[in-house]
Formats: structure tokens, sequence, C-alpha cells
């Protein structure tokens, strides 16, 4: 029990830091570089990933409301009407005599950057049925970036 580890300072059995290397400032420094450098190269690559899968996500629950549009307009003989017919929906309108909804489950979602679609019926594009859209990731309506039902002739 009496025993010392060869190396050791005292009896505490550590090892001793005579002979160790640590790493240098600079190189600390070096792998940090590294790191920001492929850190700048991969993050852009993910982010416009993330854009695109919102810009899915926007298209897919168009598709969505076009289906709850449509049963809609089956049982009401027409479409909702006024730019706050996605409402319609989950709501029974009052002059809807027909309704058989709600059309959705839950509340009406915003799209994926956090804005309410817009929507028109009678549509200035779709003219016979409505005009759905999300401005898009610019925020903005009119651009190229909206998501629509309708081709832009932007």
């Amino acid at each position: 029990m009496g025993r010392s580890v060869p190396g050791s300072q005292g009896g505490a059995g550590l090892p001793s830091r005579h002979g160790q290397r640590g790493f240098t400032l600079i190189e600390l420094l070096l792998v940090l570089v590294i790191l920001g450098i492929l850190a700048a190269i991969v993050v852009p690559k993910f982010s416009g990933r993330t854009e695109q899968a919102r810009i899915t996500a926007a298209q897919s629950q168009i598709a969505t409301f076009g289906t709850a549009l449509d049963a809609f307009e089956v049982d009401n003989g027409h479409y909702p009407r006024g730019r706050d017919g996605l409402l319609d929906l989950v709501e029974q309108p009052r002059d809807a005599r027909d309704w058989k909804g709600p059309y959705m489950r839950g509340d009406i979602p915003d799209d994926p950057w956090g804005r309410p679609y817009l929507y028109e019926s009678p549509g200035r594009r779709n003219v016979s049925s409505y005009d759905l859209w999300s401005v898009g990731p610019d925020g903005q309506d009119g651009t190229d970036d909206d998501i629509t039902n309708f081709q832009s002739s932007r």
C-alpha cells in the first residue's frame, strides 16, 4: 500500500505534468478559424433548404385549402365570398343554408412565414372561382416569390 507510482508526485497517484504538451493559443485560434470557415460554407446550404421547405409547405397548404373550398362550393353553390372567405371553411356564415362544415379542422393557419393567406372570390385571375396566395418569403404582395393558385403574369 505504501508504493508510489513512478512519475507521480508525492503519494497522490496523479501523473506528472512534465513532458506533457498542451494546445498553444495559435493552435486554438487556427481550429476556431477552420470551424468558422466550415460553418460559413455549410450553413447557407441548409438555410436554402429551409426556405425551399417553407415554399413547399405553402404550396401544399394552398392545395389543402383548394380541396376545402371545392367542398364548400359543392355544398353551397358558390365559393366563400370576400377577403375573409377562408373563415367560412371553419365557421358557418350567416347566409349559408347548406353549410356542412367545418371543411377544415382547427383554425385557419398562417403561411410558413407567419402571415395570413390572402383570398379573393371571385378572383381577379380565376374569375369563375377564387384567387388564393401567400405573399411568400419577402412579405410583399405582387412580387415574383408569391405562392399562388394562379399563374402569375409577372
